[in-house]
């Protein structure tokens, strides 16, 4: 049974094949220069599209690339609070209605003595 194994290595493993007489993928180098002052270069593909900026290697701040165009800026969307998701749900007429239904369950909860319990803190009685 032994001898009937299969052998082979793990997944991931390195190729056994050298890169000799091997055509690599033509290849661009672009330089980036970080705030605080590190220069470095990354490859990348010739038909890659070329990133503005590129997290600094020694630091982790953001490098812009050498070429001498700055990165423009994004259109950043203002943030939505829940008032404006809430909106983008229901009307004020809906929102009245709403309300009008739960004010008339509190009222008749009160009228009928039961405890809403809503702003009391739970304490014990001695």
């Amino acid at each position: 049974m032994a001898e009937r194994a299969l052998r082979g290595t793990r997944l991931g493993a390195t190729s056994y094949e050298n890169d000799r007489n091997t055509d690599l993928a033509p290849r661009q180098e672009v330089a980036f220069d970080c705030p605080s002052g590190h220069h470095f270069s990354v490859p990348f593909a010739a038909e890659a599209e070329l990133p503005a900026t590129w997290e600094c290697r020694v630091c982790g701040s953001v490098a812009i690339a050498a070429t001498g165009e700055s990165p423009s800026p994004k259109k950043a969307k203002p943030p939505r609070s829940h008032w404006d998701m809430l909106m983008e749900r229901r009307t004020i007429e809906d929102l009245e209605a709403v309300l009008a239904e739960r004010l008339e369950v509190i009222r008749e909860r009160r009228s009928a003595g039961q405890d809403l319990g809503v702003g009391r803190a739970n304490r014990r009685s001695a």
